[in-house]
């Protein structure tokens, strides 16, 4: 294979995640907006489309495997290509977790709500898709020093967890038949921070590709 040829598949290769990574974003906003509605209806679509992003995985995998075999890349080319295959992985849970929001939403038909912990799930799901689109920007940029910046958003993150964790405990002892909704809130809210963890290993991947170091942010 020609070096042309390997820096024209490598840059199909970083195209076709980026897409894969703005379905993603799509579908974070969109479960988290069919979640607070209660728009079953949303979260169905949800569902259905998580087999768009599964092809992405499988295609991205597919090439960038292709792409060792042929070219044999070493160095930077590697890192290169390693990168997109642990990112793409990272993106796919994320999907995956998506997904799992979606089938809460559906699963909590005719449940007792409770609105100020929905509000708070409405603000932690934003955010959360801010982080991950903050992540794919630093993909572009490659900053080493942005990641370190991004990376950390994971702690406000970790902080709406924590939060309404105790927020939705506090309402289930007011209102002890609200339990069931409650472990759903529960369940919500520990999919959207791994949803989180999933973006911060993304800041992960670009210190390693810039440096060719493996570090925890």
């Amino acid at each position: 294979m020609l070096r042309s040829q390997f820096e024209e598949d490598l840059e199909k290769l970083h195209n076709q995640f980026y897409a894969m990574g703005q379905e993603v974003l799509s579908q974070i906003n969109r479960t988290v907006r069919a979640f607070v509605t209660h728009d079953r209806d949303l979260a169905k679509e949800v569902i259905e489309e998580d087999a768009e992003i599964n092809e992405y995985e499988v295609k991205l995998e597919k090439k960038s495997f292709e792409m060792i075999a042929l070219q044999q890349p070493v160095s930077q080319d590697l890192r290169t290509v390693l990168t997109v295959l642990k990112a793409v992985s990272d993106l796919e849970r994320m999907g995956d977790h998506a997904v799992s929001i979606a089938k809460a939403t559906i699963r909590m038909k005719g449940e007792q709500r409770i609105p100020a912990v929905e509000e708070e799930i409405k603000k932690m799901g934003r955010d959360v898709k801010n982080f991950v689109e903050a992540a794919l920007d630093l993909y572009l940029s490659a900053s080493v020093d942005q990641a370190y910046e991004v990376a950390a958003l994971d702690e406000k993150i970790n902080h709406y967890f924590d939060s309404i964790r105790e927020l939705a405990t506090e309402e289930i002892k007011k209102n002890p038949e609200a339990i069931v909704t409650g472990r759903d809130y529960f369940q919500v809210i520990s999919f959207l921070e791994r949803i989180g963890d999933y973006a911060k290993n993304i800041c992960e991947w670009v210190v390693y590709f810039e440096t060719g170091k493996i570090i925890e942010l």
